[in-house]
């Protein structure tokens, strides 16, 4: 075992987020100034910082003043106009040297870097307070659990019926009608589970009725599927979380919806059917149509019909606002393959219809979250205009699985449908990538987008994972910035070479056996909660080499510091570190020095942050 050193130690560099401890207002209006502030150790020797900052496009500067110096530590601020709806910045520190630094979310650069990567204010939409503490669960309602009631139910002509116990279908001609009869108010009975395991947030997948198990093919968006209950199950589901102190967020798809939609069978073939804008024709009889990546069972929206937006997006009375409102009062919506809405061909109405979505949402209930399924870069479109978060995999999922992935081993291709094959990463790289896709988003929006081992479209993490890494995995999820998101039954350990492999029904004949990994999810899931540095405190990367990634979380009240290793090996992070919160595996500390025998995770408080107060 050696001693792990990088060229340049990441604790020493100049930093900025955009959390509390770095700027003076974190929900800023057109107009409002806005103090930003940036830690320089002193050995870097500053002379001067400025704000670049680019009202209406065009680049200025503003002056930063140092405040003075806190154990070791130079802050420099500076007085920010937020001119634009979306206001970037960035710093440069002139150093005594004569050599210049620029910083940005991307972090140092010596060289000019792009606009893209900068910092950026946002005013206005702000996210729901709740959403930053929370611990997301999804749940796919065919696979969760199934109530008695389901047994009465009769099946439509789609349906294959499968026992519980059975299998998933591999077959892609059977696979999206294997129905297995998971209900809502199977959910409904198992909220004691969700909420033990430390969750907060419950994610549904679709629960409108459809011709399939996925149920992501509506046929209509008027009522809740009878086979799941039908509207009265999910007011009941809703109104028995909140009783819990649980919120509940929808998911819709507003890129496409079934063949057997009602707005589709009456448009199909009929020309002078109002509905007929509703779709994109590729001939004058109305029989070829454009749809999701050519699936024809699935035909593509079009969003320039001012009629569709009335009835699914537009105001209180359509879909997006009647279920956020009572009875069924829903806490948000998640929306499916947001980043094909309202594109095709040289059309992009992508921005349009984010916006009049949270327009609504605003409207009918402020305190709603929305989150938006976008499974590469995500930047482009998650400026804070309307998508409080992204369910992505650029910025978390890959970066981890290529870390803590077995090396070589065959099923990394598993998340080939979404994001390509996997790759054997060290730490080093994993943090570079994170960086790198965590840089686009504005910080707000970086704090609500779902830290995601695995969802109903992927491969189960577990299936790849290094021997003792799942700690390390979850841990992360936990602690990094953003929602962390449990995929149901990956606290039960289950295993899927894909995301139909993966969409298994929980054995609830086996919780008992799954105690030991469930009670690690608690651990985690209770250490955010009981550590708000966790939810809403910055993030400053301290560490990365090939076996260990360490940063520390910052606020006001208390800085975290975070270990992950996925092996035996010694580190050196460059500071002190005391005040064991949590020890996953085999961790020891000496003087700053990091010792694991094997796959850790740890976590340390060091106290309040060594920062000038705001009264400054």
């Amino acid at each position: 075992m050696t001693l792990e050193t990088v060229a340049t130690p990441l604790a020493a560099e100049p930093h900025h987020d955009g959390s509390g401890l770095y700027v003076s207002n974190l929900e800023p209006q057109i107009g409002d100034v806005v103090r930003v502030r940036l830690r320089v150790p002193e050995s870097w020797r500053a002379t001067r910082v400025r704000v670049r900052v680019r009202p209406d496009g065009e680049p200025s500067y503003v002056e930063a003043n140092r405040l003075g110096t806190v154990a070791g530590v130079a802050w420099w601020e500076s007085s920010v106009t937020v001119e634009n709806p979306v206001h970037p910045y960035r710093f440069r520190l002139a150093l005594d040297d004569g050599s210049v630094r620029w910083l940005n979310a991307q972090g140092l650069h010596r060289l000019d870097p792009r606009d893209a990567d900068d910092f950026r204010l946002v005013a206005g939409n702000p996210p729901p307070a709740w959403s930053a503490p929370a611990v997301l669960y999804q749940v796919f309602p065919d696979r969760f659990a199934r109530s008695a009631q389901a047994d009465a139910r009769e099946l439509p002509e789609w349906a294959e019926p499968a026992d519980w116990s059975d299998p998933v279908d591999g077959d892609r001609r059977h696979t999206a009608v294997q129905f297995y009869g998971g209900d809502l108010a199977g959910v409904e009975q198992r909220l004691d589970h969700i909420q033990q395991l430390g969750a907060t947030l419950l994610y549904l997948t679709p629960v409108f009725p459809a011709r399939s198990n996925h149920r992501y093919d509506a046929l209509s968006f008027d009522h809740v599927d009878p086979l799941l209950g039908g509207d009265e199950a999910l007011v009941s589901l809703v109104e028995a979380a909140h009783a819990r102190g649980l919120k509940v967020i929808g998911d819709l798809t507003t890129n496409h919806c079934g063949d057997a939609h009602e707005w589709f069978r009456a448009a199909y073939g009929n020309p002078g059917a109002p509905e007929s804008e509703f779709f994109l024709w590729l001939d004058d009889a109305q029989t070829s149509y454009v749809s999701w990546l050519g699936v024809p069972s699935l035909p593509k929206f079009n969003w320039a019909s001012t009629e569709l937006r009335r009835r699914f997006i537009e105001g209180p009375d359509s879909v997006v606002g009647r279920y956020l409102q009572a009875p069924f009062s829903l806490d948000g919506w998640r929306v499916d393959v947001a980043n094909m809405t309202g594109r095709y061909r040289e059309h992009d109405l992508n921005g349009e219809v984010r916006q009049i979505i949270r327009r609504t949402m605003t409207e009918v209930n402020p305190d709603t979250l929305l989150l938006g399924e976008f499974t590469a870069d995500a930047a482009t479109d998650f400026t804070g205009d309307a998508w409080h978060g992204a369910m992505t995999y650029a910025n978390f999922t890959r970066p981890i699985w290529n870390w803590l992935r077995t090396p070589g081993s065959g099923a990394g291709g598993g998340l080939a449908m979404i994001v390509g094959e996997t790759q054997d990463w060290d730490g080093a790289d994993a943090v570079a990538s994170h960086r790198e896709f965590a840089a686009g988003f504005p910080w707000r929006v970086r704090t609500r987008t779902m830290n995601a081992l695995g969802t109903h479209d992927i491969p189960r993490f577990v299936n790849d994972a290094r021997p003792g890494t799942e700690p390390v995995a979850v841990g992360l999820a936990m602690t990094l910035p953003g929602i962390p998101a449990i995929w149901q039954g990956d606290e039960f350990g289950l295993t899927g070479v894909d995301g139909e492999d993966s969409r298994t029904p929980l054995p609830w004949e086996e919780l008992d056996a799954a105690s030991d990994r469930i009670a690690l999810y608690r651990r985690l899931a209770r250490l955010r909660a009981e550590h708000p540095a966790l939810a809403d405190g910055g993030l400053r990367w301290l560490h990365a080499s090939a076996e260990l990634i360490a940063f520390a979380r910052e606020s006001v009240d208390e800085v975290l510091v975070v270990v992950a290793a996925r092996s035996a090996t010694t580190a050196d992070l460059g500071l002190g570190v005391t005040g064991l919160l949590l020890a996953e595996g085999d961790v020891t500390v000496a003087e700053g020095v990091i010792t694991t025998g094997g796959a850790a995770f740890a976590v340390w408080s060091r106290g309040p942050a060594d920062a000038p107060d705001w009264s400054v």
